[in-house]
Formats: C-alpha cells, sequence, structure tokens
C-alpha cells in the first residue's frame, strides 16, 4: 500500500533526524568541554609560569631589608661611617632620634653606631640622641634575643684613652635587654691605648676614626659587613 509506505518512510526519516541531532549536540558538548579543558589547562600553565621561585639574591635582600641601621652623630662623623655601612648592606641609615619604638621592636636585627663625646664617663657618653634612649626609652621594650650589630667612631690620636666608649655603652645596655651581639672585631691596626669598646681583647663592633684614618672606614664598612653575613646576622 503507497500510502503506508509513505507513512513508514516518514517515519523512519524522523527517527533518523532525531538521532543525528542528538549526535550532533553530543559531539558539540563534547566538543565544548574538551575546548574549556584546554582552556583551564593553558591558564594553569600561565599561572605557573608567571610564578618564579626567588632567587638566592632576592631572598638576601629581603632578609637585608627587614633589619634596621640607627646611628646618632655630633660632627657628621658618624653619619659619614653609617653611610658605608648603609651603601654595603642596602639600608637606609636612620637617627636614633626619628626611630619610632615599632622601627626598632620591629627589626630582625639592628645595626646601630654612636660617636664618642664626653670622654670618660660612665654613662650617656655619645653626647647625641643616644644618651636618653638608651635610659629613656630602651627599658620599655622587649627586645630578648633580638641580633644586634655595633658600631662606633672615635679620635685615637686625640682621644686615646677613650677611643669608641659610646659604643661600649650601646654593647652594655643592649646586652641587658637580652640582645645578642654579632660582628665583634679585631683590634689590630688601631692606635688607641684604652677603650670601653673592648671586651675579652675584642671590638664590640667596627670601629671608625674619620680624623685619622678616614682612607680605611669604607673598607672596614664593608669587609665587616661581609663578616656579619657569615655569622648569620642577616
Amino acid at each position: 500500500d503507497f500510502s503506508l509506505d509513505l507513512h513508514a518512510i516518514t517515519t523512519i526519516t524522523t527517527i533518523t533526524t532525531i538521532t543525528t541531532i542528538r549526535a550532533i549536540n553530543t559531539t558539540t558538548t563534547t566538543t565544548a568541554i574538551n575546548i574549556m579543558k584546554i582552556v583551564i589547562l593553558s591558564a594553569l600553565v600561565a599561572g605557573s609560569s608567571a610564578w618564579v621561585v626567588p632567587s638566592a639574591s632576592m631572598r638576601s635582600a629581603t632578609a637585608l631589608n627587614a633589619h634596621g641601621l640607627f646611628y646618632s652623630t655630633s660632627t657628621g662623623n658618624t653619619e659619614t661611617c653609617a653611610g658605608y655601612i648603609a651603601e654595603a648592606t642596602g639600608l637606609e641609615a636612620l637617627d636614633i632620634g626619628d626611630a619610632s619604638d615599632g622601627d626598632i621592636t620591629g627589626a630582625d636585627g639592628l645595626i646601630v653606631g654612636a660617636p664618642t663625646w664626653h670622654t670618660g664617663s660612665d654613662e650617656q657618653r655619645s653626647g647625641t640622641s643616644w644618651d636618653d634612649w638608651l635610659y629613656d626609652t630602651l627599658p620599655n621594650l622587649e627586645l630578648e634575643g633580638k641580633k644586634v650589630a655595633i658600631f662606633g667612631c672615635g679620635d685615637q690620636q686625640s682621644y686615646s684613652d677613650y677611643y669608641c666608649d659610646a659604643a661600649g655603652e650601646l654593647y652594655d645596655k643592649f646586652v641587658e635587654k637580652g640582645c645578642k651581639v654579632y660582628g665583634l672585631t679585631s683590634t689590630d691596626g688601631y692606635e688607641h691605648q684604652e677603650s670601653k669598646a673592648q671586651k675579652d681583647g675584642k671590638f664590640v663592633g667596627c670601629m671608625f676614626d674619620e680624623d685619622n684614618q678616614y682612607d680605611m672606614s669604607e673598607d672596614r664598612a664593608k669587609a665587616w659587613v661581609a663578616q656579619l653575613k657569615t655569622e648569620g646576622f642577616f
């Protein structure tokens, strides 16, 4: 019967069309999923390549920047020496009179330096902002275990018996607060007679003499910073 055959053909055609559409939809969905996977994978790869493991030099710079460099000065000599240390470390030198309590307590390590002005004094020897800070501010700070490195500036010829005495005062007061001092140096090459900055035959840090040995100051600063690095100060 022709009408029956036509109906059968129509039915078969309809079924085939539906199956084809479903197949197309399935293929489209699969393709879309695959494309999405590729996009996600590309993003992950791009993200991983954008992350760079910090190099040793980057980590070193970060460690250095976590430290503070503090000084005070009467004639400018100690500021000059602080500048040499700042150049060797990349730190910014700050007058202790301008430092906040947070600057001190927040640093992983402290490099501190002072001149000697009040020769022969038992305390407040620098004639600078350190004199008040050591006795009015420092006692109120929690510094147990803090790393400290000390430098001083003095005149070996004019004040040979009191050379860098204020650096010794810095040592005494920071040790009283439980700090650990790094960077002790040899007294070789100096021409002084006495110094309160000497402990057990060594200086408590790096000592400078801008009056008589100014041409040695920059090299002394560089060598001292290198020593501090080897000691694990930074």
